[in-house]
């Protein structure tokens, strides 16, 4: 395979750790969604991180941390490929992903022709991941279009440009990436997506309640930081939340965590109501 540079700190090293996830998962037996691609990722990273000894400390770094993130975050993957199904069935021929990292729903859902995924994500991430999905001659079933940006800058005109049409109605996904923004970056984001939404798309908004100073969160701060600056994110202050969805033409419904795993046969359960998402639709 062609030589590939794979992002080893930001937040973009999230990505290489959900594709350890989503390789895991793949490989079991009663596995919740099958991404034949994701071992690709997973072997071109770790040969490309095992290139120098610190490296390679990394890369064991990365592996422990999907390890103990597995459980819970590869059940997340598949209740958001759920409302993806959900979304298209209903009518939502556009899918945009923000923060796309090393995602392959346009390749392994079998989502229909005329459906179009957007995906944006920073320029290292995808220059990292077209050359893998290209050696392995990954064909999408969907239309799909890739716009590397920082999603912290104004990114409605080049989704634009890229064909996005904001008459018809869009499904919008964000798996964890806008909560990396500035809370001023994040709240513009979401004010960007409303603007650009049809009555009838659809977005989902999560609640946690995570100890950010605990074990696995805070080596995550470490690694996303380069063990430079592990500062503890920004407070929900200035975030956008369920009342701001509702204020801005959003019709919401929110659905517990625990509630929405039961069909899924996982033991993770949190035992916190408050816990799970908030999905939203443009009225």
């Amino acid at each position: 395979m062609t030589q590939v540079n794979a992002p080893t700190d930001g937040v973009a090293v999230t990505a290489i750790g959900v594709a350890l996830i989503r390789e895991r998962e793949s490989r079991g037996p009663d596995r919740l969604y099958d991404d034949p691609f994701a071992a690709a990722f997973v072997d071109a990273a770790r040969r490309d991180f095992a290139r120098t000894e610190e490296g390679s400390a990394r890369w064991e770094r990365v592996v422990t941390l999907a390890e103990q993130f597995f459980a819970g975050r590869s059940v997340g993957v598949r209740l958001v490929d759920d409302r993806v199904s959900e979304a298209v069935a209903a009518g939502c021929r556009q899918v945009v992903l923000l923060g796309a990292g090393l995602d392959t729903r346009a390749y392994r859902m079998g989502l229909p022709g005329d459906v179009t995924v957007y995906e944006l994500d920073l320029p290292e991430l995808f220059a990292f991941k077209e050359p893998v999905l290209g050696a392995v001659g990954a064909t999408s079933t969907a239309q799909r279009h890739i716009l590397p940006i920082d999603l912290s800058t104004d990114w409605a005109v080049p989704l634009g440009e890229r064909g996005f049409r904001a008459d018809l109605p869009t499904h919008w996904i964000d798996e964890g990436a806008l909560p990396y923004l500035r809370p001023e970056d994040h709240l513009r984001a979401v004010a960007t997506l409303t603007a650009l939404s049809a009555p009838g798309s659809r977005f989902g908004l999560s609640r946690f309640a995570i100890d950010p100073d605990a074990p696995p969160y805070a080596e995550l701060r470490r690694l996303v930081a380069g063990d430079s600056d592990a500062r503890t994110p920004p407070l929900d202050a200035g975030r956008p939340g369920e009342q701001w969805l509702v204020e801005h033409g959003w019709r919401t419904e929110f659905r517990a965590w625990d509630d929405m795993i039961v069909p899924l046969g996982r033991a993770v359960a949190v035992n916190n109501p408050n816990v799970g998402v908030v999905l939203a639709e443009r009225v």
